[in-house]
């Protein structure tokens, strides 16, 4: 089946974004690890469909996407128009970022370097490939398959006009 995304500067650039409506500015390696997880993420909740077609490859400190890195050398490229995100997509990649934006970067790069997927592509040499199916079983290990049921499938309900919404703990403001 076709990934979801038609690139992955779509998802890149959306990352990006959100780290600047953070007052955050998101380090190359940063980007390159959230975009490892959430394609690990997405391919092991969807049976292996891929978020965006790209492949990852073992990097000094973790994992890297050569495209990404290749573009970014110098910043933020300018490819033109950005993609308008599908509402599923839209929903899913803001559940990655809710649940891994706010880490520091070290954190993030720890987490996917201590992935056995990792280490398999590590150990064949310096920018090997590090294969989907690889990060499909380390996703779906208890350690990493606990946080793809809380934050990756939100639970969605039908309003009274039909629109599908996401159903969130009621949080009121501090009234004082």
């Amino acid at each position: 089946m076709a990934p979801v995304l038609d690139s992955v500067f779509d998802l890149a650039f959306w990352f990006y974004d959100q780290g600047l409506n953070n007052s955050e500015y998101i380090q190359p390696a940063k980007l390159h690890s959230l975009l490892f997880i959430s394609q690990a993420y997405y391919a092991s909740i969807s049976d292996g469909e891929k978020l965006f077609p790209a492949l990852f490859l073992a990097g000094e400190s973790g994992p890297i996407e050569p495209s990404v890195e290749a573009a970014w050398f110098r910043g933020r490229p300018v490819f033109g128009e950005q993609k308008q995100l599908s509402s599923d997509t839209l929903t899913f990649i803001m559940s990655v970022w809710m649940r891994f934006g706010h880490h520091s970067t070290d954190y993030l790069v720890k987490l996917c370097s201590k992935t056995s997927a990792y280490k398999a592509a590590i150990g064949s040499g310096l920018r090997s490939e590090i294969f989907l199916k690889n990060m499909i079983s380390d996703f779906k290990k208890p350690d990493y398959a606990h946080d793809a049921d809380i934050f990756l499938k939100p639970r969605t309900a039908r309003s009274h006009t039909g629109r599908t919404i996401t159903i969130k703990t009621w949080n009121p403001r501090d009234q004082n």
